[in-house]
């Protein structure tokens, strides 16, 4: 890495322009600075934004660089980078969720007299689409199962419970043009295709609107009401909104005239309730009569039906391992997977007497405890979700570095959190960063964006060593693609 001095941790030397010294806490600019880090925030695009940004050395935890490091601001996505190291260390790397399929009642003469429960541990990966698995191969095993206890006829019905987390499937801190897209998928105690449908739909003329053919899978409970046009664009700007629960869903935005087929992707709004409606037709379809309606713990509990007979266990089923996990959450940017860890963390809540916070509060709770324990300064983490969704989360660079390092220098975690940061250049989300530079491939990182927001988060290896390096950027003007470039630019610069 080029010298770049810290007044607290090294002496200035007298090189040609040695004029690198650190940014004191608190103050925006300095006459002397890093010339890359000068540039980059002249840019015009900054004017009125707000930047946090700090480079640490690993191995001596020293900070070489900072800019406004205690600035809080919104890290969108990169702060999934705090719920996968919290789930790291609290949870442990092999962690798996468990989800079992049960029954109440007897089976006697091929007849279940009594339901079949689906119960949830808060698993995101079932069946889903990152796991590159056949489709129902999760639910043929169920159905296996429910075949080798010579159960032909279900005299009850098929129930999720869904009851391990509360219903507040999305945090109420996300934009309410979040909601019914595909990315604000709510996070339940049982989830199921990631929690996503794809709606297929074909366009003609331009200003008519297009035809919506089918959704996959199919979701015949879902109406949608069409907004949307076509026009003579290139790509789609479209979106389809909805509250959770609620079997309305409402498409805006323009689409490409004449097209044959466009996929555009929704949140499923229960998914708890269409698993067991799924599950149902699926054991249907292979020869089991089920004599009532599938439903869910929400919808019994709510109606004052909910079982509270003894159940007995047929088979249990297990997600792939955290470490497997928190690597989707970080390559995909997988908003589920890192909310269903966040509300997974927050069981070990334990609460005072009389109070009621919801699963999203729980798991902010704990994290953010559990991290001053560990001796890191967490004033300045606001949490309201594990995936970074909501506006509100607020966090600093500097933090962001104090826990890279400390996951850096630990070796219980060390090599399984750097491993699930992709390779700049390379993989994820930042797989066209620093492409063809020298930094390709030394760089794993974490990247983050919303409306006027980028981010980073992560390691850089340069000469040997390794850094951890945070940069927060709020309220820019201008292009997201033009910001992306300067910060390589800056990067490069440095490194």
């Amino acid at each position: 890495m080029k010298q770049i001095f810290s007044s607290r941790t090294l002496p200035l030397h007298g090189r040609t322009g040695a004029v690198l010294c650190l940014l004191i806490a608190g103050l925006h600019m300095q006459a002397q600075m890093p010339a890359p880090l000068k540039r980059f925030l002249e840019k015009p695009a900054l004017k009125g934004a707000s930047v946090s940004f700090t480079v640490r050395e690993v191995a001596s935890g020293r900070e070489l660089l900072r800019y406004d490091a205690e600035r809080e601001v919104t890290p969108a996505s990169v702060l999934k980078t705090v719920t996968t190291a919290s789930a790291l260390a609290i949870l442990g790397e092999d962690f798996r969720f468990e989800t079992s399929l049960l029954y109440d009642g007897e089976i006697r003469d091929g007849v279940l007299n009594g339901n079949l429960y689906i119960y949830g541990t808060g698993d995101p990966t079932l069946n889903s689409s990152e796991l590159h698995t056949a489709k129902d191969s999760l639910l043929d095993l169920w159905a296996a199962a429910v075949k080798r206890a010579g159960i032909r006829r279900i005299a009850g019905r098929v129930i999720a419970d869904e009851s391990i987390f509360d219903t507040e499937g999305v945090s109420m801190k996300w934009m309410r043009e979040d909601l019914g897209n595909y990315y604000g998928q709510g996070s339940y105690g049982l989830n199921i295709f990631d929690n996503q449908y794809a709606l297929y739909l074909h366009t003609d003329a331009a200003g008519a609107p297009p035809s919506l053919s089918r959704c996959e899978p199919a979701m015949p409970f879902l109406i949608f009401h069409n907004y949307l046009k076509a026009a003579p664009v290139l790509k789609d700007s479209c979106c389809i909104t909805g509250f959770p629960f609620s079997n309305d869903r409402y498409l805006y935005g323009v689409v490409p005239k004449r097209q044959g087929r466009i996929r555009i992707k929704g949140d499923i709004p229960e998914p708890s309730l269409f698993l067991a409606q799924y599950f149902h037709n699926c054991l249907a379809g292979k020869g089991v009569e089920i004599r009532q309606a599938p439903s869910c713990y929400r919808i019994l509990s709510e109606s004052g039906e909910w079982p509270a007979a003894e159940r007995k266990k047929l088979i249990t089923t297990c997600s792939p391992a955290l470490k497997e996990i928190i690597r989707i959450t970080h390559f995909a940017s997988q908003n589920l997977y890192a909310d269903a860890l966040l509300k997974t963390i927050g069981l070990r809540y334990v609460p005072e007497a009389q109070e009621s916070i919801s699963s999203f509060e729980k798991g902010c709770r704990v994290i953010k405890n559990y991290w001053r324990k560990k001796g890191l300064n967490t004033a300045s983490l606001w949490m309201y979700d594990g995936s970074g969704l909501a506006s509100s989360n607020k966090v600093s660079a500097r933090f962001l570095c104090d826990l890279y390092v400390f996951m850096a220098s630990d070796p219980k975690v060390a090599e399984t959190f750097l491993e699930s940061l992709p390779r700049a250049g390379m993989e994820g989300t930042v797989r066209t960063m620093f492409k063809g530079s020298a930094l390709q491939g030394k760089a794993r990182l974490k990247s983050g964006s919303m409306s006027r927001i980028r981010c980073y988060g992560g390691y850089v290896v340069k000469d040997g060593k390794q850094y951890a390096a945070a940069i927060l950027i709020n309220q820019f003007s201008g292009k997201n693609s033009l910001m992306k470039a300067g910060v390589e630019e800056l990067f490069l610069s440095l490194f």
